[in-house]
């Protein structure tokens, strides 16, 4: 359940804290007490319940991920504010106490779910799921992890990839990212010079530049690369500076405004954050334009409560809402764990059940912040900063130290030598299929890495790009051309083609592109949360290419089957799409089948409903736990073959006749691992599969 999620309450416990300032001779001068904002800390609680509604899969909260963004806010609004007034008492900033006070309030606790993780993940995950675990743990203990998920939010490798129990500690790295350069950019901002008189316009323009080159390089990556873009601490970036912008407005002017502005800020304010809660869902590009609707009705928010009482301000204001936003950032930590654990434990949980399992979180997220959190933060024997620092550090130290140990002992199969390896031929020669496994090729904490020589040419395009590099195989100098046009699900057997191509003595050109269908039809990508323009753009592009430069005799084509088309910028139904699909398909090959070009289908292989090589690495004594059942496998409409069936002279071939034997998919072959991620076949196994290639193919001739 890949869902998306953030850290919330990261900005402490406290919704008001105290300066202690000093004078120049070092003696403490009295402090100056702040007004506690019960509201905002109700507020944190409507942001966790929407989040953790959301994360459970509730049908009204499509949108509950805003939670996360109201949360930035609220952390850029309380820590500008805690810094200026500091600035403005004491002439500076501490920046040992400003980060010895974060760890102490922050680390404790998280170190505490990342090790509990870490337990849980040996307990319960495979091998290959343990191994992700404990870097996802490493990358959440270094406040790394949002460039992690980012990365592999736009690498095709990774789709399929189970979610991660730790994958909702990437805003906190956010966080500690933003708490690492706030305090310096104030500083800088005020520059040289009396800093007690440091003008709130100086620092209201440098934190207005900050938000508005964030905005806008959040709006054109949520353009091209959604996915990094939600993830990325420089798209985030401006909804902290937001809430500092707001810190920087003098309460006296906000209390000044009309009677009844309150109320109609905080009404304003609850509505957007409503309309993005209830309107939006996985589809829509965030953060983009459409993160402003909840980050300004938080700003709106706040600002109401500044101004005076109001209607919301006082529901927000009850006790057990307060009590809630109280535990939220403990909450936050431990339910996602506790949803990622109860999945795996009992696959198919409906949403009641999960809402269930949310609620269950709260014991653990009540009793750790009592314990844990309250704890840490007000106790004596760390009160001091460079206590305070050390216990950061060694809270850092004992997750990173906990995962790294733990992933050096993993359990390993070895890697069998390629003599070893018969794979397809395996399965053609009619024998049992195999059971037990000594040793594998690739390993299957290796497998998302086997994608073959065509692959690491670059000859699978990226989804941003919109060109084919040369990507000649086979034999470069033969006068016959052969061209395998498609997306990943034809690149694939591009090892086992390639071979076939060197025994024929073709020229073998790979044009392949990144989830892009040879159909010739708009398309929805769901990395990019919106249609594929640059699919489209590729496709005409490459099939101009052939017809013009390649002129080829033979053009072998593949697709993905579920493909999803976009009508009128809408994402169709899966009966809706595999109908567009097959038309415009056969369109396709109708337009690359000429006079001299015979035009062969790859019909699409099984898809496994599970990770393949995770459950290898856990039943290498009893293999067949992992093999698919070829109806479930093939559940999927059959559009390529249905679309080679609309085309007279189109060839099919079908790979499931290798893939498959007497009804069942097995996952390894021949000592060969059969599937790398999701439904893409290892490069090992598929140049087994050239003998096979060889007798299905027609001849150029």
């Amino acid at each position: 359940m890949a869902r998306r999620g953030g850290n919330l309450g990261a900005s402490g416990t406290a919704v008001a804290e105290r300066v202690v300032p000093r004078t120049r001779g070092g003696a403490v001068a009295p402090p100056r007490e702040h007004r506690f904002r019960g509201d905002v800390e109700g507020l944190r609680a409507v942001a966790v319940c929407v989040v953790l509604a959301y994360h459970a899969g509730a049908a009204s909260f499509g949108g509950g991920y805003v939670g996360v963004d109201v949360f930035f806010v609220v952390s850029g609004y309380l820590i500008t504010g805690l810094l200026l007034r500091e600035l403005q008492q004491t002439g500076g900033i501490s920046l040992t106490r400003f980060y010895a006070r974060r760890m102490r309030r922050l680390l404790p606790l998280a170190c505490l779910v990342l090790l509990c993780v870490t337990l849980a993940a040996w307990l319960l995950f495979s091998p290959v799921e343990r191994q992700q675990v404990f870097e996802d743990v490493i990358a959440s203990a270094l406040y790394s992890v949002n460039w992690q998920q980012a990365a592999q939010a736009v690498d095709y490798s990774a789709v399929g990839a189970a979610a991660s129990p730790v994958q909702h500690f990437w805003s906190l790295s956010v966080e500690e990212q933003f708490y690492l350069v706030w305090p310096l950019l104030l500083l800088l901002a005020c520059g040289i010079g009396n800093r007690r008189r440091a003008g709130r316009g100086r620092l209201a323009v440098v934190l207005g530049l900050v938000a508005a080159v964030s905005l806008g390089y959040s709006v054109v990556l949520t353009f091209t690369e959604a996915g990094a873009a939600y993830f990325s601490t420089l798209t985030r970036g401006w909804e902290l500076a937001a809430g500092g912008l707001l810190a920087l407005v003098p309460a006296e002017r906000l209390k000044a405004l009309p009677r009844r502005a309150p109320a109609t800020l905080a009404c304003g304010g609850l509505a957007a954050l409503l309309v993005a809660v209830a309107g939006y869902d996985d589809t829509t590009p965030f953060p983009g334009l459409a993160v402003l609707l909840p980050v300004l009705g938080t700003v709106a928010l706040i600002a109401a409560g500044t101004a005076g009482t109001h209607p919301v301000a006082r529901v927000l204001e009850l006790p057990p809402v307060r009590y809630v936003g109280r535990v939220s950032y403990s909450w936050y930590l431990w339910h996602w764990p506790a949803i990622v654990f109860a999945t795996a434990f009992f696959s198919g949980l409906p949403t009641s059940l999960l809402l269930l399992v949310v609620l269950l979180s709260l014991i653990p997220a009540a009793l750790s912040h009592r314990l844990v959190e309250e704890y840490f933060r007000r106790a004596p024997a760390v009160a001091s900063n460079g206590r305070s620092l050390a216990l950061g550090v060694g809270c850092t130290a004992l997750a990173v130290l906990a995962a790294g140990m733990s992933w050096n002992n993993l359990p390993r199969v070895p890697l069998a030598e390629k003599s070893e390896i018969t794979g397809a031929r395996a399965l053609l020669a009619g024998g049992a299929p195999q059971r037990t496994a000594d040793a594998l090729r690739p390993l299957p904490e290796k497998a998302t890495e086997d994608r073959g020589r065509v692959h690491r040419d670059g000859c699978l395009v990226s989804q941003r790009d919109t060109r084919s590099p040369a990507c000649v195989y086979g034999d470069p100098s033969s006068d016959t051309t052969v061209v395998l046009y498609g997306d990943s699900h034809a690149m694939q057997y591009a090892p086992a083609l390639d071979r076939v191509a060197e025994k024929r003595k073709w020229r073998l050109v790979v044009l392949t592109k990144s989830g892009c269908t040879p159909a010739d039809l708009p398309i929805w990508n769901t990395a990019l949360k919106r249609e594929y323009t640059e699919c489209a753009e590729w496709r005409e592009q490459t099939l101009e290419r052939i017809e013009r430069d390649e002129k080829p005799a033979m053009v072998v084509t593949g697709n993905l089957a579920t493909v999803r088309s976009v009508s009128d910028g809408e994402r169709q139904s899966r009966e809706e799409s595999a109908r567009s699909v097959r038309s415009a398909y056969a369109d396709t090959l109708e337009r690359l089948q000429g006079a001299d070009t015979r035009v062969v289908v790859l019909a699409d292989n099984p898809h496994p409903p599970e990770d393949v090589p995770a459950c290898v690495s856990a039943h290498l004594g009893d293999l067949t736990q992992c093999a698919v059942p070829e109806r479930t496998g093939l559940s999927f409409a059959p559009v390529n073959r249905q679309a080679a069936g609309d085309v007279s002279g189109a060839r099919l071939v079908d790979p499931s006749e290798v893939l498959c034997q007497d009804g069942t998919c097995p996952a390894v072959a021949g000592n060969a691992l059969v599937y790398r991620n999701g439904a893409h076949v290892t490069a090992t196994f598929a140049r087994t599969m050239a003998d096979w290639f060889d007798g299905e193919l027609p001849s150029t001739r």
